[in-house]
């Protein structure tokens, strides 16, 4: 008859205990991780692509950009209340906010004025408080200067921005959907400022635009 001592009796139970701990182990792992990214992605940095070309030549279409999300306040999640406040929008800052027409959309556009600010725009130039911008990442696509009873592309205000909204335009002036046809944007809607490029694709040519890598922007 075959005896069994206590060591080997109590063998098996310590290999079970140890794979269950080493399950545990991982599955800890793996919500921390999950955790982690989701706050990473609620307060800190969140990545956007470009789609479309009104922010030509800053940004280009396939461009994959990282944006701060802290650096205009802690917001509550899931929603645009700002639990803690850091710093306001300034004009010239590059930044992706909710869509207002369309919330469940995301803009990104630059900050040309900001509350308590007068814009005009007067064949295709921007006066803010009666002073004339010079913006070197502004273009012009198109020669024709269409009139204000037209449309309000290059011709607009002037309007005084109320307090708590801002001012949008796409670099790309001739050929951006911006504050000029739907107004101003919530300071509460913003997502974040735009600060990097870490990826950028050319379907056109179906190649990486290896120079535009972790380009900052300006």
């Amino acid at each position: 008859m075959k005896t069994t001592s206590p060591s080997d009796a109590a063998a098996p139970a310590v290999t079970r205990t140890s794979k269950k701990g080493k399950l545990r182990e991982n599955i800890e792992a793996i919500v921390i991780a999950v955790i982690l990214a989701m706050f990473i992605r609620t307060f800190v940095v969140q990545a956007f692509k470009i789609p479309s070309g009104s922010m030509q030549d800053t940004l280009l279409v396939g461009d994959y950009i990282l944006v701060n999300k802290f650096i205009y306040g802690v917001k509550a999640p899931f929603t645009d209340y700002t639990v803690i406040p850091v710093k306001d929008p300034r004009r010239g800052d590059v930044v992706v906010f909710r869509y207002p027409e369309d919330p469940s959309k995301d803009f990104i556009k630059r900050v040309v004025a900001v509350g308590g600010d007068t814009v005009e725009i007067r064949h295709k130039q921007v006066y803010v408080n009666g002073e004339r911008q010079e913006l070197p990442q502004a273009i012009h696509v198109d020669a024709r200067m269409i009139p204000q009873s037209v449309q309000p592309r290059d011709f607009f205000g002037p309007v005084t921005v109320p307090e708590d909204k801002l001012f949008t335009m796409g670099d790309n002036r001739d050929e951006s959907n911006d504050s000029r046809f739907w107004g101003f944007v919530d300071v509460s809607a913003l997502r974040g400022k735009a600060f990097m490029i870490y990826w950028s694709w050319d379907s056109d040519d179906f190649g990486v635009r290896w120079s535009r890598l972790g380009d900052r922007i300006r």
